[in-house]
């Protein structure tokens, strides 16, 4: 059977280092924190300001409203001073002293995702206007999301927006709210349904705040120390971590939007974010997301949520079933349910369905490795796409010397347990020419879409850079049809 021809595009997202997000710098050693605010202390107000000034020659053309950034690093670290009390300027300087530089893709910038722009006003007649989410990664292997967008022109041309060189993270909501059912399911499934978290979340409201969170735990087991209360307290904190929401303000363009990891979870990065635009049965959309929280040591899938690209909603994912990474969601219902493919024990493709979004139990086997390019595993790269045929959802299999190929899967539309055909031959494979990078022998993708007969197809290269490709739609199905 011969290949599928892919077209390439002259388009490469090469990471660049001189893109920095200013972060927290805080040592966890508080003795530390309070030597360094004593030097500051000890500098003259004269000698505070020339600082300043210096920092803000060096600094300023870099980011975006960087003084806020000083301003609220200030504040992580204000109980340091006690009752003192410091001029506007040494608080920037302090600011400043707990903030510093990050190159959020200068080791990689890979693993995108496509999806429709909220936005298609002002295009000519066959144009599509998409958003491209990528995996950034820097120092320390820490992953975050940036976001791309563009024109798919009628003639299948490709036009990328202008990068904005400079970068900003989103502001997070101080005070976010919660759903009281997920959130005792969530406990219950980690453990903790027992009479700490009952008096915990027994007067709180069906929806709650996190501070209203805060006053409940503190009166249901005030300043008790034993082992039970400590680690509930530290489940429920964290589970109020791990569910945030952040937004950006109208000016900040959308390549300028960086999602850096937020809670503790996913403080070793946000790993392989698949957006996809979700139609409900009433027609009304929204763009959701599934990512892999890392903070180190264990992995967890989680669930964005956004309407705009602005304003982001991260919530934790539950159920027996998620257990590992390459969640995938459908764009719409099937039967009344949502639909999602998984891949539970990091080697064969399921197919599970839910009443409810946020809850995912009894995984069905849905493929296996069968090539010999996919022996090791097989996993989707992002979320199935629906065509008159089926649904086709793109994959990934890895064969010996872990190397990465791309292949591609037809489900029936109605029934999508049924496996309607599978490519015999990679859809798409590292050569030997461009093996070299982050992670060598790699070609994947967390997300395409299909427009006019095309399937636009962006993929990253050896976990360092991505790039688009373009497949013809009938082809790619008909190959398929006969598998």
């Amino acid at each position: 059977m011969s290949k599928i021809n892919i077209q390439p595009t002259d388009i490469l997202f090469r990471p660049d280092s001189r893109r920095v997000l200013v972060r927290p710098f805080i040592s966890s050693d508080p003795v530390r924190i309070d030597h360094i605010i004593a030097r500051a202390l000890a500098l003259t107000e004269a000698e505070v300001k020339a600082q300043l000034a210096i920092l803000r020659a060096d600094f300023c053309t870099r980011h975006i409203d960087l003084e806020t950034c000083w301003r609220r690093h200030f504040g992580m670290v204000q109980s340091h001073l006690g009752n003192q009390s410091v001029s506007f300027e040494r608080q920037l300087f302090i600011g400043a002293l707990f903030s510093g530089e990050y190159a959020l893709e200068s080791a990689a910038l890979f693993n995108p995702s496509i999806v429709p722009h909220p936005d298609q006003t002002g295009l000519a007649d066959g144009a599509l206007r998409f958003i491209l989410s990528l995996r950034a990664t820097g120092e320390g292997h820490v992953s975050s999301i940036e976001f791309r967008s563009g024109v798919l022109h009628a003639d299948a041309s490709i036009k990328i927006d202008e990068i904005s060189p400079l970068v900003i993270a989103p502001e997070v909501k101080e005070n976010p709210t919660y759903r009281k059912a997920i959130f005792l399911h969530k406990l219950k499934e980690m453990g903790f349904e027992n009479r700490w978290s009952q008096r915990i979340m027994e007067p709180l409201a069906e929806d709650f705040t996190h501070e209203e969170l805060e006053k409940s735990m503190s009166q249901a087991t005030g300043q008790r120390k034993h082992r039970e209360v400590v680690r509930t307290r530290e489940c429920v904190d964290w589970l109020a971590l791990s569910n945030y929401e952040v937004h950006f303000p109208p000016s900040v363009t959308l390549s300028q939007r960086i999602i850096f990891p937020v809670s503790p979870n996913e403080s070793n990065g946000i790993e392989d974010v698949r957006f996809v635009r979700f139609t409900e049965d009433d027609g009304t959309t929204c763009y959701y997301a599934t990512y892999t929280a890392y903070n180190g040591r264990a992995i967890l899938p989680q669930l964005i949520e956004t309407p705009d690209f602005r304003n982001f909603r991260v919530r934790t994912l539950n159920g027996q079933a998620v257990q590992n990474k390459g969640m995938a969601l459908f764009p719409r219902r099937i039967n009344g349910k949502f639909a999602m493919i998984s891949r539970q024990n990091d080697e064969n493709l399921f197919l599970m369905f839910s009443d409810n979004l946020h809850f995912w139990n009894d995984p069905q086997l849905l493929a296996g490795p069968r090539q010999p390019w996919e022996v090791v595993k097989i996993g989707n790269c992002g979320s199935p796409i629906e065509t008159d045929a089926g649904w086709l959802v793109i994959t990934h299999g890895v064969g010996p010397m872990r190397r990465y190929c791309m292949g591609a899967m037809l489900l029936d539309r109605d029934d999508p347990s049924r496996v309607l055909g599978c490519l015999k031959e990679p859809l798409l494979e590292s050569s030997r020419e461009a093996r070299e990078g982050y992670v060598p022998n790699v070609v994947y993708s967390c997300g395409a879409l299909i427009h006019r007969g095309q399937l636009l197809l962006p993929y990253a290269l050896n976990d360092t850079l991505s790039t688009i490709g373009i497949i013809n739609l009938a082809e790619l199905l008909e190959t398929l049809l006969h598998n």
